[in-house]
């Protein structure tokens, strides 16, 4: 049994391989999040030089990036901002304090988006399909070859970046859509009389409501990235298989989610506070723990990537489980 052998016309071979996979591993079984995060453990213990260097060459450079900000340049964050302030306050909304914080965050992520984009299309690609070349060896029992990686991230490049283009058209226009749709409400409220507190309360409110909806929409794109690199699908389909495969396991992908969101904002927080805010006088402190955060941060990237294609094998389980309970 090949593992992940990816052709252009292997679509009608991979399902069958993958099938042995899952029916060779009958201890695979994971339905929670708990037990998927066991499982990822499990595979990164039995394999952890592999994992390691993954970390090492693809995912540490570019959380080394993210995190210092290194080529961003702070005089077209605040010219954004700048911006931003003077788009809210045409559409008639006041300058209250977490408008003028909103518009600095959003500056920030904007610029550190587009500044770190290249990196995102090709390292951090590359380790999302070395994870998932990896995970799968570890179900195969077969060893990761990085000559055989290097010819399957050769044929599935193209429908990866193109799925991943298409997931951040997605994103950035879900997220367009709520900031129009937070604008409106916030300027209607306050032209009817609205006091401080109480449009702060529903911002909160609509907030936490988008949260929900945008972290459902995240899973399935992350989801369908993992789509892309095993099946020959990509763009729009992979999304569309995402969204069927996820059926009945939506709760699952939402903790998983939330689980490795905390644990990026609680490093990128201590990054944030150690390395950028504190001073230690002549800064001999700080030459340590930069690289020990990203370092930490590389690897909660890392658990978030194998417990993404855990979480579809287990999807696909269930899935191939629903099939064989029909017949």
């Amino acid at each position: 049994m090949e593992s992940l052998d990816i052709t252009p016309n292997k679509q009608k071979t991979q399902t069958p391989v993958f099938d042995n996979i899952l029916r060779s591993n009958q201890s695979f079984r994971p339905i929670s999040s708990l037990q998927i995060l066991k499982e990822t453990i499990r595979i990164l213990i039995s394999n952890p030089a592999t994992f390691i260097s993954i970390i090492t060459i693809l995912i540490y450079p570019v959380s080394a990036i993210h995190l210092s900000n290194l080529f961003i340049d702070q005089s077209i964050v605040k010219t954004t901002t700048k911006t931003l302030l003077f788009i809210t306050k045409s559409c008639g909304l006041p300058s209250m304090p977490f408008v003028k914080q909103s518009c600095q965050k959003v500056s920030e992520l904007v610029i550190s988006t587009l500044v770190s984009f290249p990196l995102y299309c090709t390292l951090l690609l590359i380790s999302k399909a070395a994870v998932v070349y990896s995970v799968e060896c570890s179900y195969s029992r077969k060893k990761f070859v990085s000559s055989k990686f290097f010819v399957i991230v050769r044929t599935v490049w193209r429908r990866v970046v193109s799925t991943y283009m298409l997931v951040c058209a997605l994103i950035v226009g879900f997220l367009t859509l709520f900031v129009i749709v937070l604008i409106c409400v916030v300027g209607l409220l306050y032209a009817i009389g609205f006091s401080h507190n109480a449009i702060v309360c529903i911002v909160v409110v609509t907030g936490l409501l988008f949260l929900v909806v945008f972290a459902h929409t995240l899973i399935i794109c992350d989801l369908c990235m993992v789509i892309s690199v095993w099946e020959d699908v990509s763009g729009a389909q992979a999304l569309m298989r995402s969204r069927v495969l996820i059926k009945g396991q939506t709760q699952v992908g939402l903790v998983i989610f939330v689980g490795s969101t905390i644990g990026m904002a609680i490093v990128k927080g201590l990054f944030e506070h150690r390395v950028k805010n504190l001073s230690y006088g002549d800064g001999t402190s700080r030459v340590w723990e930069r690289p020990v955060l990203v370092l930490v941060y590389s690897f909660v990237v890392l658990i978030d990537f194998m417990m993404s294609t855990v979480f579809f094998f287990s999807c696909k389980s269930c899935s191939l489980e629903a099939v064989e309970c029909g017949m």
